[in-house]
């Protein structure tokens, strides 16, 4: 089977993972099997994990080329932890997370995902739970405008709740384009602008449909958990939303955040570092990845190696 998605920044998440022959690694977000397949290919041994249930085929593939060796687990990545533990694996030895939506669940219109392609408004990465019709036809104003502002960073996330509430009040929204148009209306059209007016309106919605950054908190906490020491982290992420929570866990958990004020007196933290940073900063795609997949030119990669100290404990 051929793969409809583009593993980004593959040769670098393959540097961060070093996987080697009886090596086991968690790929946290299977997709088309991308970073999977170039695991196995190194011989180690795979647990993919996927909530998306059209992923199956891919899986199916990977699995007849790669007998023994892999295994696709129906969960989000929050359950990490459990779906390693069922694996009966003894040592987990890295663990990539590939974040935000794919260019295969984008191209498919029955998904909802895309503003460019008619469909049902579903978002939904599973096939359980509230969709994106569901929140714009009942959601009050005020709780639609936040996540508007929070999670599409729309400054506009006011008129654009109103617009909406407005709108389904003389009828109900089931299609992508039909809310796409009603947004386009809201914000003044914007032609020529340099992205699409329901842009970050639609990132909003299918970051609150799918739990995306509350997911990935807890996927992160997870596998500091269950990595074992050595064991290896890489994470690609596509926006500076996502970043940031990587980017907040790597510094925190490598013991360097900020000390705080000179002024105030010193607190020492008498947790050890969990992990220790394998590179400074994020690595970003080559100028040829960037060109010949767009979906590279935002992606950011971070990695780092997990240490014997405990798992820090979640913040009450």
């Amino acid at each position: 089977m051929v793969s409809p998605h583009a593993p980004v920044l593959l040769a670098e998440v393959i540097e961060a993972l070093k996987p080697a022959p009886g090596d086991v690694i968690i790929d946290a977000t299977f997709g088309a099997g991308g970073y999977t397949r170039a695991i196995l290919g190194a011989g180690a041994h795979v647990i993919a994990l996927d909530r998306d249930p059209t992923v199956q085929p891919h899986a199916d593939a990977v699995a007849n080329d790669f007998s023994g060796r892999f295994q696709l687990v129906r969960t989000p990545f929050s359950g990490l932890a459990e779906a390693f533990a069922d694996s009966g694996e003894a040592r987990l030895d890295g663990a990539v997370f590939d974040i935000g939506v794919s260019s295969m669940q984008l191209d498919q219109a029955e998904r909802g995902f895309s503003f460019m392609r008619d469909g049902p408004l579903d978002m939904r990465m599973s096939d359980q739970g509230e969709t994106a019709a569901d929140v714009v036809n009942t959601w009050d104003h005020g709780p639609l405008a936040h996540i508007l502002k929070l999670y599409g960073e729309e400054r506009q996330s006011g008129r654009v709740a109103t617009a909406i509430l407005r709108r389904r009040a003389e009828q109900p929204f089931t299609r992508t384009l039909d809310l796409a148009e009603t947004i386009e209306k809201a914000l003044g059209g914007r032609r020529g602008a340099p992205i699409h007016p329901a842009t970050r309106t639609f990132q909003a919605l299918r970051i609150a449909v799918n739990d995306e950054l509350g997911e990935l908190e807890r996927g992160l906490a997870a596998a500091e958990a269950t990595l074992a020491p050595g064991g290896r982290l890489a994470v690609v992420t596509f926006h500076s939303l996502e970043d940031r929570i990587v980017k907040a866990f790597l510094t925190e958990r490598s013991g360097n955040a900020p000390a705080g004020s000179r002024h105030a007196p010193i607190a020492v933290d008498p947790r050890k570092p969990s992990f220790t940073l394998q590179f400074k900063g994020a690595r970003e795609a080559t100028e040829q990845e960037r060109a010949a997949n767009p979906r590279a030119r935002s992606a950011k990669l971070r990695a780092a190696v997990r240490t014997d100290a405990p798992a820090w404990k979640a913040a009450a």
